[in-house]
């Protein structure tokens, strides 16, 4: 059985709700651990794809990837750990590994299943947690590794969704406290 069951979070991975690109973080890491990512990759045999701007390349050392200068073209790794499961890295800091991952890819417990197992292979690799905040809610993780217990657990209790007798929209509540972050971050 995998980490997490698809019917058990499903509104976690709702595009609409939760944004098409969630961002994913590996904090407190250095250049080291960035090509430690980079070496996975490769190790792991991972379809992959790196550019600058528009023009694909070879992937660099994270230390030049990471040297650029400010206004050089945005460099982007695109990794697929399995069909229909992508994660675009964006080197945006040398101290956190980032990367978004596409959850309108990401339909079925076998994506799902493919996705836990690339966070648990970063994660191991790092000794690190890695951590899912929904797009554009950075700080507050859904989801993350957990390296105690080696497995994907979840940070927030997923959506529960009812139509709204006032106007017919869908709206979401999260049942229960507030979600417990601390012992990942």
């Amino acid at each position: 059985m995998g980490d997490l069951l698809r019917d058990d979070v499903s509104s976690l991975f709702d595009p609409d709700s939760m944004g098409s690109l969630p961002d994913v973080r590996v904090p407190d890491v250095s250049v080291e651990g960035w090509q430690a990512v980079l070496d996975l990759v490769a190790e792991k045999g991972w379809k992959h794809q790196y550019s600058e701007g528009g023009t694909v390349l070879p992937v660099p050392l994270a230390e030049v990837v990471l040297s650029r200068p400010v206004d050089a073209e945005c460099p982007n790794l695109l990794v697929w750990p399995a069909d229909d499961v992508l994660a675009i890295f964006r080197f945006l800091d040398d101290e956190v590994v980032d990367f978004d991952v596409d959850l309108r890819e990401l339909q079925g417990q076998e994506q799902l299943d493919a996705l836990c197992g690339f966070l648990r292979e970063i994660g191991r690799r790092l000794g690190r947690p890695v951590l899912m905040d929904g797009e554009g809610a950075y700080g507050h993780p859904i989801l993350g590794f957990d390296v105690e217990t080696d497995r994907v657990v979840l940070l927030m209790e997923p959506w529960v969704r009812w139509p709204s007798p006032i106007s017919g929209v869908r709206r979401g509540c999260r049942p229960g406290a507030a979600p417990e972050t601390s012992r990942l971050g």
